[in-house]
């Protein structure tokens, strides 16, 4: 403790003393605050994150190094534009033997066809030649056997054709991957590859690029706690605030509210979406934001600060008549509770019933206090006299 700070609580003790000590009764201290009259506005307070509406996570089918990189962070790209090139010779290379099997299966089924076609001629000319009883059954049945296997040589090698055809389809498509173009349009919010660099896609594909659709249209996604959940409901108004721009207030719409709990510590929450217009592109994707939903307004309503209700007069006063009987319970279910006026120096105890809260007032729909009406929020109770406390008693409120 520092020699001032000292010095100040040696005075302060030595003038509580005094006061405890010079025989007076003494009296209360009153602290005071007043009914108004006015709007208020019922708030749930939150926390959420910025993102974007949609996010696509560009990767590559295939592996390779990459050639060109087209576009760079916060880069606007359209959808299909070319954002990136794999070094396409390999490909290349598998495309060009994909097509010279291609063609070459191609050339075998047509020397199998005309083999077929031989060898059916040849059985159609035993065939006659053996109803002139010219060649012997076993020609014949040589000449059928023939004539047979060349017709499954033809359906073999079609067979083989359709695989070559099919191996030159995936070595285009593969050289077409080579070529990495957007999904979407929007913009570039993350690059993770450099020109030069490796890409491997043997058991996933790695990401290359992160694009986020429009970042003029974003959204917040925000925990609200249980408690708070059941005041929600699509379409109501959110007001929130950012780190990166804390004298601005950013306004937006509840989209969804979902049903899957969060619990973290044995806290329950739900997640609530809200829509966000950014035309300016000050928001970004991950800001944190102090979010408040507004979920009702009253007009022209009498209202005490939330101070007054909790307040409850101590023993010491009640043992010196003054507060009325103690009404210690607050029958909150169904909004009735005891505020305290004070009249003539002297404390009155009102029972009122309360409605919409903003955290900080308390709507009244119900009792005598009108605006202008003076509520005890604290009072300091005098030490006994000749007590060596002090001097003045503790603020009583009740939480």
């Amino acid at each position: 403790m520092s020699i001032g700070a000292l010095r100040l609580f040696v005075v302060w003790v030595m003038s509580g003393m005094l006061d405890g000590c010079d025989g007076s009764k003494g009296e209360p201290k009153y602290f005071t605050t007043t009914a108004e009259q006015g709007k208020i506005v019922g708030k749930v307070t939150a926390t959420g994150t910025l993102s974007a509406l949609v996010t696509v996570q560009v990767g590559s089918q295939v592996s390779g190094r990459l050639k060109e990189i087209s576009v760079d962070f916060n880069s606007e790209v359209k959808r299909g534009q070319v954002i990136a090139r794999l070094d396409p010779q390999l490909f290349e290379a598998t495309l060009d033997q994909a097509r010279a099997s291609f063609m070459a299966a191609k050339a075998e089924l047509d020397v199998a066809e005309i083999r077929a076609l031989e060898a059916e001629r040849q059985a159609r000319r035993a065939k006659e030649l053996a109803e002139k009883k010219l060649v012997s059954e076993a020609d014949l049945d040589t000449a059928e056997a023939t004539a047979a296997s060349a017709r499954a040589q033809v359906e073999a090698q079609k067979g083989r054709l359709e695989l070559s055809k099919a191996s030159l389809k995936q070595a285009e498509v593969n050289l077409g991957y080579t070529t990495i173009t957007s999904p979407i349009d929007g913009m570039v919010v993350s690059r993770n590859v450099d020109i030069g660099q490796t890409v491997a896609a043997s058991f996933q594909a790695p990401t290359l690029f992160v694009i986020a659709e429009d970042l003029r249209k974003m959204q917040v996604n925000t925990s609200v706690a249980e408690a708070d959940i059941g005041k929600l409901s699509p379409g109501m108004r959110a007001e929130f605030r950012v780190d990166a721009y804390p004298t601005k207030k950013f306004e937006g719409k509840v989209r969804q509210i979902r049903n899957s709990p969060q619990t973290v510590q044995n806290v329950v929450t739900y997640d609530a979406v809200i829509d966000v217009q950014n035309p300016e592109l000050e928001l970004k994707p991950g800001m944190t934001a102090n979010v408040t939903f507004v979920y009702a307004e009253r007009d022209d309503v009498v209202k005490v600060p939330n101070a007054a209700l909790r307040f409850r007069p101590p023993q010491a006063l009640l043992a010196r008549g003054d507060g009325g009987a103690p009404n210690n319970a607050r029958d909150k279910a169904d909004g009735r509770r005891t505020v305290y006026r004070l009249a003539n120096g002297n404390l009155e105890p009102v029972v009122v019933k309360t409605g919409l809260s903003d955290g900080t007032n308390t709507e009244l729909v119900e009792g005598p206090i009108k605006a202008g009406d003076v509520l005890v929020s604290e009072v300091t109770m005098p030490a006994e006299p000749g007590s060596r406390g002090m001097g003045s008693g503790t603020l009583r409120r009740s939480f």
